[in-house]
């Protein structure tokens, strides 16, 4: 199973001392966080895109292609990837060129982002969120798999006789996710090409998801990918630790009363009862994490969100020794010895993915050759 971190790319105040990190400052954060997630032994590093303040990531492939040169091990994601205001063929370029930088160490979140006005920005409408997903994957689904396309759509140009480059590294296109809180019809999406489903469960109760990946599980089988136990399927979470638990909520209190996807809703522990949120000891951690396989069945990637709400650099990297030492050894220990067999115990990296299309490449051949 993978176990990693995904940062929003927030620039906001430290309310304990008043003081903003410039965004150059955050940015060089978010490459230290990444680093010290490979040395203590986490799978992936994901960043959110936006384009909107207070937030830096407008560009996470530029990021991520200076972390694949800087990193050995750790696989590249994006926490969302907009799917409905980015266009399809710089999608494709840009993270086959990443996948070459990585040496395939590289995988992406699509997800239709849920800021209104971003989509105005770039010639989009919010109202077509959902037919600009299917549309616009679609036609990046077939820009990584054929080399000449000809296309034509509601929300693009057409194109003829197209050519994206570089091509996928090896012909193998990068794994996607396709990312949701609240939308079927993009678990819907997920289970139809046989991609992961990222349920990023970190702001709504439990039901609401387990309703989504139910739903992606069962369309997943029916389209004949495999066994819906077999589906792959990814969860959030949210985490603040310190060895004794009431130091951590002492701690971390400000941070959530003045974050501002927090400040003026529920109450931290009002918060932590009906989302993931785990404020508490790394044992907490532990409990907390193992129930969501109770919740949503065996899944394949836990990212973390822990760099968020103006906590600073030095109590973030903090944060990584404790699931790099304490929370995600026993998490992998306890997650593989409830797995059931057949089931995988992660998404398929590279390697994978390039002995898989090499024998579809051979079945073909074989059954050319039977035909003549």
């Amino acid at each position: 199973m993978q176990f990693g971190i995904f940062s929003v790319g927030d620039v906001t105040p430290d309310p304990t001392t008043g003081r903003t990190p410039t965004e150059a400052e955050r940015i060089t954060a978010m490459m230290r966080i990444a680093e010290k997630a490979e040395e203590v032994g986490l799978d992936v590093f994901a960043t959110g895109e936006h384009h909107n303040p207070p937030f830096v990531p407008s560009s996470p492939t530029t990021m991520l292609g200076y972390l694949a040169g800087r990193t050995e091990r750790l696989v590249l994601s994006t926490a969302t990837t907009l799917i409905t205001t980015n266009d399809p063929v710089k999608i494709a370029e840009d993270f086959a060129m990443l996948q070459h930088l990585a040496g395939g160490r590289a995988d992406l979140m699509l997800g239709r982002g849920n800021t209104g006005p971003v989509y105005p920005w770039f010639g989009q409408d919010i109202r077509q969120g959902i037919p600009l997903a299917v549309e616009n994957y679609a036609l990046l689904h077939r820009l990584w798999r054929e080399d000449v396309v000809d296309w034509q759509g509601r929300f693009r140009t057409p194109l003829q006789g197209f050519t994206a480059t570089p091509r996928p590294l090896d012909g193998v296109p990068p794994f996607v996710w396709h990312g949701s809180i609240r939308s079927p019809e993009i678990a819907e999406q997920a289970a139809y090409y046989g991609d992961g489903f990222f349920a990023n469960n970190i702001f709504w109760p439990k039901e609401h998801f387990q309703r989504l990946i139910d739903l992606y599980r069962r369309r997943y089988e029916h389209y004949g990918h495999g066994r819906a136990d077999q589906a792959i399927v990814g969860l959030g979470g949210q985490v603040f630790m310190r060895r004794n638990s009431q130091d951590a909520v002492r701690e971390f209190r400000p941070y959530f009363d003045n974050a501002p996807v927090y400040g003026g809703g529920p109450t931290l522990e009002e918060f932590s009862r009906e989302t993931p949120l785990t404020v508490g000891s790394p044992e907490q951690v532990i409990e907390r994490t193992l129930e969501f396989r109770e919740h949503f069945g065996d899944y394949q990637r836990q990212l973390f969100l822990i760099d968020h709400a103006g906590l600073p650099l030095k109590t973030v990297l903090e944060q990584l020794d404790l699931l790099g030492e304490e929370v995600v050894p026993v998490l992998r220990r306890e997650f593989a010895a409830r797995r059931p067999a057949g089931v995988p115990d992660g998404p398929p990296d590279h390697e994978e993915r390039k002995r898989a299309l090499a024998q579809e490449k051979d079945g073909r051949q074989e059954t050319a050759e039977e035909a003549k």
